[in-house]
């Protein structure tokens, strides 16, 4: 697998009045854009072609990484209408460019240290899914795991990374909808895997919890 796709269109009202002049991907962590943190990830990892999406202020994105040359990694962007066309719909819009291999998706607005070499695709399955321990914002959560595969009970949160097969998309449109009806009729069907990961992961959903991980890096580089 060496092809991925980071989730890049999302406008961030949670993060206003951060995302007022510049898109969630764009909010920096070190002095470095979460996207970029994600870029030198799948760098450091092997891929050679990222596929990026983006609406709402999308030309700084492009801008800001342009075609990967610094990483060595091949970026190609998928352009949404204003207002983005969310999870689901993002992904499907973006498929003549991913590919027939199965492909990894990760949303830009998480900051992880996942090891991104560690997942695949089973072939018997049509998505592996990563999940975390349920973070304050999510108690609830979203799935549950059944040995290694993925459940529709809810007890884990989604990681926002994901290995897909480009089959499991082929009864969807190009429209404006989340990829998670997806992922709970796939597993269903008992077609979709997962792992549960105990690492570094945080979902930068607001400006409280940005603030928390820029604090935590700061007081980590002072040590």
């Amino acid at each position: 697998m060496n092809t991925a796709m980071i989730l890049a269109a999302g406008r961030g009202e949670r993060l206003k009045p951060l995302t007022q002049f510049m898109p969630k991907a764009m909010c920096l962590i070190n002095d470095v854009p979460l996207i970029e943190h994600h870029i030198r990830n799948l760098a450091r990892c092997g891929f050679k072609r990222v596929i990026v999406n983006h609406a709402y202020l999308g030309g700084q994105i492009r801008r800001h990484l342009r075609d990967g040359q610094p990483w060595n990694i091949e970026i190609i962007y998928s352009p949404e209408p204003p207002g983005g066309l969310e999870t689901g719909g993002g992904i499907v819009k973006a498929l003549p460019l991913l590919g027939n291999d199965p492909f990894l998706v990760v949303n830009a607005d998480i900051y992880t240290d996942f090891d991104f070499t560690t997942l695949s695709c089973p072939s018997n399955f049509l998505a592996n899914v990563v999940l975390v321990p349920n973070p304050k914002h999510n108690l609830k959560g979203d799935f549950n795991l059944n040995g290694s595969q993925l459940t529709n009970e809810r007890r884990y949160t989604l990681a926002g990374i994901t290995c897909y097969h480009p089959n499991a998309f082929t009864e969807c449109a190009i429209g404006r909808y989340s990829v998670t009806p997806l992922l709970r009729l796939l597993a269903d069907q008992q077609k979709v895997s997962g792992l549960l990961y105990h690492g570094k992961w945080a979902d930068i959903g607001s400006i409280e919890r940005l603030k928390e991980l820029q604090v935590e890096h700061r007081t980590r580089l002072a040590d």
